[in-house]
């Protein structure tokens, strides 16, 4: 009786004790998912309180291949071919060649009951430019010719002259820094008909002033020039010789008097002077195309008389061929004239304009 009486009461106390233990696992593991549930709330109230730049996530995405399957590349056979090569015959050429031809004609024509009169007239125009240059390793050789010839015709008149220069420029340079050189020219100064003086009675015939080389100038001078950029530049002629010709006696007025500085019978004059030249040819606008030239000659034994002598031409181009020229030219020289001399024309013309290369 007691043994079964104990037997049953340890039974009782082992089903309280396992109930106990049961109820105290599960508030344990209630407890451990309230507290997993409370941790994942807040993690997800962090996490969504965060802001994330997507634009960052672009680092590290893996581009596929463009070519998803698999290329089988062949081994390359590199092998030496020959190819033959004609021999090329190419030369540098130094040379730079200019020609400017320009002809200008202007005519009139009046029958003889015209009334509002007028006078039948016609004149002729010509000039040439011929500039060659050759440059090569800072030695440069340039040499400009220069023929400019001109007539009118009235009618009633004798044919007269409008214009006549022959002018011959030769120059060698050597470069010795950026923008000097040290030069030699000699350039040659004549007309090709004869000059007249005309009065204002016709029945006073014209009186010769000048020929070929009566006057004459033959210049030559050594110095440095400074050319700062391509389309200007000026000669400091510091030895300049030149000699005044007159070779026909038939200009002078008398036995006794001197012309163009040369005394009758002697016919050269030789001076030493410095020669200061300077010469601009540039575009100033489209189809607009300025070139002048300024010379003084300062004698070295009388250098008060001074020679200055200003050349211009403006050429405005109409169309390839057509251009509109204007020609002027001031001159003071003492041995000639105490006044300053002016000479202008404006013409209308055929001018054509062409380099060509050697």
């Amino acid at each position: 009786m007691h043994k079964l009486t104990a037997f049953w009461l340890i039974l009782l106390l082992s089903l309280f004790f396992h109930s106990a233990d049961a109820q105290v696992r599960d508030s344990i593991m209630r407890d451990s998912l309230r507290t997993d549930s409370l941790r994942k709330d807040s993690i997800r109230i962090r996490l969504d309180s965060i802001k994330i730049d997507t634009n960052l996530l672009n680092r590290f995405r893996i581009e596929p291949g463009r070519n998803i399957l698999p290329v089988h590349l062949q081994p390359l056979n590199l092998q030496p071919e020959y190819i033959p090569v004609p021999g090329l015959d190419y030369k540098v050429s130094y040379w730079r060649n200019n020609v400017l031809f320009g002809f200008n004609l202007n005519q009139s024509a009046f029958s003889n009951n015209w009334s509002a009169g007028g006078v039948s007239s016609i004149a002729v125009g010509t000039n040439f430019d011929y500039k060659t240059e050759y440059n090569k390793d800072g030695k440069d050789f340039t040499s400009e010719l220069i023929l400019l010839y001109g007539k009118v015709k009235n009618q009633g008149q004798v044919q007269r002259k409008t214009n006549d220069r022959i002018f011959w420029d030769n120059k060698v340079s050597i470069n010795f820094s950026k923008h000097w050189d040290f030069y030699g020219s000699l350039s040659f100064e004549s007309q090709f008909d004869d000059g007249f003086t005309y009065s204002n009675d016709i029945n006073v015939r014209p009186v010769l002033i000048s020929r070929f080389m009566a006057p004459g100038y033959l210049t030559e001078s050594i110095g440095f020039e400074y050319k700062p950029v391509t389309y200007f530049s000026m000669r400091f002629g510091t030895g300049t010789a030149r000699q005044t010709f007159v070779l026909s006696n038939s200009v002078y007025p008398s036995d006794t008097a001197t012309v163009y500085g040369v005394r009758y019978g002697r016919h050269v004059l030789n001076q030493l002077a410095f020669q200061i030249v300077s010469n601009f040819d540039k575009d100033i606008a489209k189809n607009v195309n300025l070139k002048a030239r300024y010379l003084i000659f300062i004698p070295y034994d009388t250098p008060l008389n001074m020679t200055h002598r200003i050349d211009g031409t403006l050429t405005a181009k109409v169309n390839r061929l057509v251009n509109v020229s204007i020609i002027g030219t001031l001159l003071y020289d003492p041995n000639t004239s105490k006044r300053v001399q002016a000479y202008q024309s404006l013409a209308l013309g055929i001018t054509y304009k062409f380099p060509y290369y050697r």
